[in-house]
């Protein structure tokens, strides 16, 4: 690959619990966004990958999901793509225009993440998780314990597991949770805005030990979409801020369970071909569908050492404007997490710290910034990773 790729617009709806609105009324807004942030017809867009994970347990939409969402949008007659990877879905279908742009077979490529989640019965939307793990695989006996929730059960073993080796204490988790919350105050797209404490988030209910519920993200809705577009184009477009793609790397997970995991694979991919090293990073979305994934992934990106990674969060070096802001949306726990919706999410974020329009979750100079999602579970390790690597 040679072609070098930009992104040339974004759009995004807000997250959040929205009964009445559909995963076409979402993408139909998020596209017309980034349409328009590009300055963009939707005729100029040669490919299209869709990325939606869970229409079919909630609203039985199969097999032409994209073309279904949008039927509307100017999009129909080029070729839709499909696309369906657990919690990284929107990350892959980043990853998939990237690449096409990158290989130059197409010039200018449009990447939609888009989830309804929420459902009268709640039920349903929970059993929308339980397609993420190999269900010919017996499960852990730890997972369906009484949470309800299959994957914090899974994270909540991982958690323990994490918490023996490190010292790491739930009260760490809880400032991932008040940190969080603090920079979702400050995004209009947030799914919950209002700060917490430390000191609220350790009293309240129990989900999975030690997970409370603050700590675990939630069910929701939303949509987001990402312009890619050749070196070529972004030449041509009058309303072009450069942001460029320097690397994207997928994997999936290793049957080996003595190999690294997934991300911290897809990381050392990511920054070997993007010619830079963890330190060079300012700012990051990573995946923290429970508090402690956060912390966690601060050791799989090497943001720090082993063991590291409460000490970093205690310094203040990654909150708003540190050091390595991480999560500056608020994360999969505050902006929200609609499955699909979730990579897209991450890079409407990153572009926005690149280009210096966060406001007052603007990280100073952002000119590097990295997303890394995961998403569902076999063996012991995520079925598949992103991680994406972006630069001004």
């Amino acid at each position: 690959m040679t072609d070098r790729v930009a992104i040339a617009g974004i759009g995004m709806t807000s997250f959040g619990k929205f009964l009445d609105r559909s995963v076409k009324s979402l993408s139909e807004e998020a596209v017309r966004m980034a349409l328009e942030d590009a300055g963009i017809d939707a005729d100029k867009v040669d490919r299209v990958y869709f990325g939606n994970s869970a229409s079919g347990v909630i609203t039985g939409q199969e097999m032409i999901r994209g073309q279904a969402a949008l039927r509307n949008t100017g999009l129909m007659g080029k070729p839709i793509i499909n696309v369906e990877n657990a919690c990284a879905t929107g990350s892959t279908a980043f990853h998939l225009a990237w690449q096409t742009v990158a290989s130059g077979q197409a010039d200018v490529v449009l990447a939609v993440g888009a989830e309804k989640l929420s459902h009268a019965d709640k039920t349903v939307s929970i059993a929308a998780f339980g397609g993420a793990v190999d269900k010919e695989e017996e499960l852990p006996s730890h997972v369906g314990s009484g949470s309800g929730s299959i994957f914090m059960d899974i994270y909540a073993e991982r958690t323990r597991r994490y918490m023996d080796a490190t010292g790491t204490t739930p009260a760490d988790f809880a400032r991932i949770t008040v940190k969080s919350r603090h920079a979702a105050s400050l995004n209009p797209f947030a799914q919950f805005r209002k700060e917490t404490t430390v000191e609220e988030v350790l009293a309240s209910r129990m989900i999975s030990e030690p997970l409370t519920l603050p700590m675990c993200s939630a069910i929701g809705d939303g949509a987001a979409a990402v312009i890619l577009c050749s070196a070529r184009v972004a030449s041509k477009l009058s309303r072009f801020r450069p942001v460029w793609v320097a690397s994207s790397a997928l994997v999936s997970g290793s049957a080996d369970p003595t190999k690294p995991n997934a991300s911290s694979r897809a990381a050392k991919v990511a920054y070997e071909a993007a010619s830079i090293g963890p330190e060079d990073v300012h700012v990051a979305e990573v995946h923290d569908a429970s508090a402690p994934g956060e912390l966690i992934n601060y050791e799989v990106m090497q943001f720090c050492a082993p063991g590291g990674a409460a000490e970093l969060l205690r310094s203040g070096a990654t909150d708003l404007g540190g050091r390595i802001s991480v999560n500056p949306s608020g994360g999969l726990l505050s902006r929200g997490h609609p499955i699909g919706a979730t990579g897209t999410a991450q890079i409407f974020e990153l572009v926005h710290q690149l280009r210096g329009e966060a406001g007052a979750r603007q990280r100073k100079s952002a000119k590097v910034a990295l997303a890394q999602n995961s998403g569902g579970q076999v063996g012991g390790d995520s079925a598949a990773a992103v991680v994406s690597i972006l630069v001004a």
